[in-house]
Formats: structure tokens, sequence, C-alpha cells
């Protein structure tokens, strides 16, 4: 795969933090470059600050693609949204993943570390880095909207 030196930014609160470690092998073994924004450990965090230092990343343009994750990915996913001009897409499925990207130009992927494997969680990944927004003016009108 050509990843034409993506970054991914990724975030995750302390129930995220071992789930994470397959997902950051993954992202390195196919060559994009990984801004990992922690936490990096089993200590107690709150979610919040890392979701907005993914979507931080993600407005100011130091990072391509966002991912986020904490227990069930909906408080972090819900904090990630906050920023303007990110568009975070909760995810436990591939056609959600799939259509998040092609109808919704989602530029972060949240994840539950308690919901999900972290094998389907790398698959999910790749799916959401792998598909390509749709070019269908009716999908492109709606996104702008949402800018």
């Amino acid at each position: 795969m050509k990843t034409n030196g993506l970054v991914v930014a990724i975030g995750n609160d302390h129930t995220a933090y071992e789930f994470k470690q397959p997902i950051i092998k993954f992202l390195h073994t196919e060559g994009y470059q990984i801004l990992d924004l922690g936490t990096n450990s089993s200590e107690p965090v709150d979610y919040p600050n890392f979701g907005f230092n993914v979507a931080n990343a993600i407005v100011s343009k130091k990072a391509d693609f966002g991912i986020v994750i904490c227990g069930t990915g909906i408080g972090i996913s819900i904090a990630t949204n906050r920023i303007n001009g990110v568009r975070c897409a909760l995810c436990y499925e591939e056609e959600i993943v799939r259509l998040a990207r092609l109808h919704n130009d989602a530029n972060v992927l949240a994840l539950g570390a308690r919901i999900i494997s972290d094998y389907k969680a790398v698959e999910l990944v790749k799916l959401f880095l792998n598909t390509k927004t749709s070019d269908e003016k009716r999908h492109q009108l709606r996104v702008a909207k949402l800018k």
C-alpha cells in the first residue's frame, strides 16, 4: 500500500492503551507516519483531552486522519466532534466505516476498546484509511454543510 506520507494522529484514554498497540503496529507496517498523542499508560485520564488533541492535529493539518479510542468510543467521539472541521465517526462494523468515509468524508475514526477486538479494530482502521470520499455532488454538498 502506498501511504504517500500520510500522517495518522491517534489518541486514547487509559482503557485503550493496550488496545491501540496493534493499530500502531499496523500503521507502522503500512508506512503511515504516526502522531501518538497518548495516553501511554493505564493510569486514569480524562478522554476529552485526547479527543481534543487529535481534533486539533486534524484542523491544524499536522495529521491527515485521526483515530480516537476510549472504552466505548462514545465519549471521545463526542469530545472530538466539538472541534470545528472534524467529522468523527464512531464505528463498530465495516459497512458503517465505509459509509462514514464515502458519504460523510469522516476524517477521524472512533473505536470502543471494550466493544470490539483489537483484530477487528485493525480491520476497521484499514478500511477507513483505504476508502475514498464520494465525488457525487449530493454527498459533497452535504459534507460542505458540516465544515
